[in-house]
């Protein structure tokens, strides 16, 4: 169950990435996509930073970004740069926050009166995804593949083959059963190889099918990618939608339709087809 002070998360399904020291790419971020992130730490240098800062208050100052659809990435908890990070953003409208390296349960504690998505990319934050997911402020979990790999001393998130390695997708698993654990939404991490569309929409589809609420994007080419897996066909609709008029007919916990026994988790996978495409029957 959600903390009652938390709001469920609502953005997606394809966020993307907008480096905070390019104002000029605000708008444009924010229009091809479902939700913006304005990236304070990896994205920007550390001699850009004080102006990435300046470039969010003064767009900031315009209206020009919905804070529903606007989330800013912060340095990590204990660098001189988070501490900036909260100073300037509590000048702007913008609530929605993404910790970037987020480890323990108390620094999201450091986010009161936030909500928190806590990108956890290092070994410690994935053993502590669940202490992390459990905090009120937090609202979702994102993990980070390449960070994580070097906070292990490895080189690489994926094999030859384009696949995750072991580790990599046991700590993905980790981060989405801590989030759905806790009530929270999880998100998946971004796909680096931006010409590969096919590789995006194959991963994408997977992130779906295992219960990712929301993708990162870098790279505008691939929201449209990361709206396609996620948008169920109407062929998909139609089928979910004649399951659940099944289900209320029968009027029974355990019930057969076409040859198939029926129950409460293949109903609960009808009902999130459903709200993924908008449907009015479906409560979000």
């Amino acid at each position: 169950m959600l903390s009652s002070n938390a709001t469920p998360f609502t953005m997606g399904p394809a966020l993307l990435f907008c480096p905070a020291d390019r104002p000029e790419r605000f708008g444009k971020a924010a229009d091809r996509s479902d939700a913006v992130i304005l990236d304070l730490e990896d994205a920007v240098a550390p001699a850009d930073k004080p102006g990435a800062r300046e470039a969010i208050l003064k767009q900031a100052g315009t209206g020009g970004l919905e804070p529903s659809r606007t989330i800013v990435r912060v340095n990590p908890v204990g660098t001189p740069e988070f501490d900036l990070d909260l100073e300037a953003l509590a000048r702007t409208p913008y609530r929605t926050v993404m910790l970037a390296k987020a480890e323990t349960a108390e620094q999201l504690r450091s986010l009161e009166g936030y909500q928190v998505i806590a990108l956890c990319e290092t070994a410690e934050g994935i053993v502590n995804a669940s202490a992390i997911a459990a905090e009120p402020n937090v609202v979702g979990l994102m993990w980070g593949a390449e960070d994580l790999l070097a906070s292990l001393g490895g080189l690489s998130s994926r094999n030859d083959d384009g696949g995750y390695r072991a580790v990599a997708l046991h700590s993905r698993s980790a981060v989405l059963l801590a989030a759905k654990a806790a009530g929270k939404e999880a998100v998946d991490s971004v796909y680096v190889n931006i010409p590969d569309l096919e590789g995006l929409l194959a991963e994408s589809r997977d992130a779906i099918s295992s219960g990712f609420g929301a993708k990162a994007c870098i790279h505008p080419n691939q929201v449209a990618v990361v709206r396609e897996a996620y948008a169920p066909t109407p062929e998909v609709i139609a089928q979910a939608t004649e399951l659940l008029e099944a289900a209320a007919s029968a009027g029974t916990g355990v019930f057969q339709f076409k040859g198939k026994m029926i129950d409460g988790p293949i109903l609960k996978h009808a009902e999130a087809t459903l709200r993924r495409a908008g449907h009015p029957r479906v409560a979000s």
